[in-house]
């Protein structure tokens, strides 16, 4: 059911607001307020899906009202009443963030359009709001240890700064899961986070993948194609395995960074981009640099900050937090019941070398979910965890 609250000091246009909004649609829910200030107490009370506002009132006009609302809660759409002579005001709400206004008297088309316009898009920020809440639990950074917590504080220092990250550490220890918490912390939450696996591309490719090119540039080419860069404009590119990337493609990248221009590959046309560079790499640069597999440049460009992600051996007092964490989630994903730890199977596979880091625990602890008993035993784990 649809709440709405109705603004207004007149009782004629209150009337009417209410029987149109109820005869139009009998899940709505219309809360009265006789003044400003009444309105903008029970907006701190009560969640409701939309507000209309009359815009000259006592104790508390409009604009005043709509700006309150806006820092209580600025999710709420709110559409201004607007007498005659008010129209100049009610265009100027427009950019205090109101949705819309209407004019009295209320047209019955335009006032009907306005709510349910204004109530689908309150339904779309919330559920926007409940994805990437959603999102960001996927990509949560469970544990408690020492190094885990270093890294978490870096993170939410270097978040919000335009500084780029170098991501290092061995496979499995959650290189990426660093890369999307330095996103969605960052003042870029809100644009597009582009992944790029340069380990996985072929050399020949890898700059077409990166900064897409124009028909005819080479076979196979059959029309104009936008890159990586450019997809992730105004957000977030993790170039994922940079070490693995040809000098070429490094010598192009190099000057993205420097110059914030693109061009694609068979073009001398320059596109500008705003993109921040997130990289990891499991491999020691400075050894690569040594052998020319690496840009010494590209090397400091990228390393502004350094972010070392330990190994799980390193951490091995996170393994209980994993382990119930993996185990909840992979009964959530299965549809099954969750399974506990019996303290002493927990012991066990903290004594583990665990060589596939963060990965290889997940992968051991689905298998026990799936072949284990009702708990997960020592027996368990000695059966089905085998190194």
């Amino acid at each position: 059911m649809a709440t709405i609250l109705i603004i207004e000091d007149e009782s004629a246009i209150r009337r009417v607001l209410v029987k149109i909004l109820t005869e139009e649609n009998k899940d709505y829910s219309v809360t009265e307020a006789t003044d400003g200030l009444q309105g903008t107490e029970l907006v701190k009370d009560n969640d409701y899906d939309l507000v209309l506002c009359d815009i000259k009132m006592p104790k508390m006009d409009g604009v005043e009202v709509l700006t309150a609302i806006k820092k209580i809660k600025p999710e709420i759409p709110v559409v201004m009443i607007s007498g005659h002579g008010d129209l100049d005001t009610a265009v100027n709400t427009m950019r205090l963030g109101a949705f819309d206004y209407i004019s009295k008297p209320p047209d019955l088309n335009r006032l009907l359009n306005t709510v349910r316009n204004a109530l689908d898009r309150k339904t779309l920020v919330v559920e926007n709001k409940r994805l990437k809440k959603k999102v960001s639990k996927n990509y949560e950074m469970v544990g408690k240890s020492e190094l885990i917590v270093i890294i978490k504080n870096i993170i939410e220092k270097v978040a919000p700064t335009e500084a780029r990250v170098l991501i290092t550490g061995e496979n499995g220890t959650g290189k990426e899961l660093v890369a999307h918490w330095l996103h969605e912390k960052s003042n870029r939450a809100n644009g597009p986070f582009i992944e790029v696996n340069c380990a996985a591309i072929p050399g020949e490719l890898i700059e077409s993948e990166l900064f897409g090119h124009v028909k005819g540039s080479f076979t196979g080419a059959n029309k104009d194609r936008a890159g990586k860069f450019e997809a992730a404009n105004g957000g977030t590119i993790f170039l994922d395995e940079i070490g693995d990337m040809s000098l070429n493609a490094q010598a192009k990248v190099l000057r993205a960074l420097q110059e914030n221009k693109i061009q694609r590959v068979g073009s001398d046309k320059d596109i500008k981009v705003d993109v921040r560079i997130l990289a990891a790499t499991n491999k020691n640069l400075k050894k690569e640099i040594e052998e020319n597999n690496f840009r010494e440049d590209l090397y400091h460009r990228l390393a502004v900050i350094l972010l070392n992600v330990p190994s799980l051996n390193e951490r091995r007092e996170d393994i209980p937090l994993l382990a119930n964490f993996f185990a909840e989630k992979i009964a959530s994903e299965q549809g099954t019941a969750t399974k506990s730890f019996e303290d002493e199977a927990i012991k066990l596979l903290q004594e583990y070398d665990w060589t596939g880091n963060i990965r290889e625990l997940r992968n051991v602890v689905e298998r026990l979910i799936i072949l284990g008993g009702k708990e997960i035993s020592e027996k368990d784990v000695k059966l089905f965890a085998s190194k």
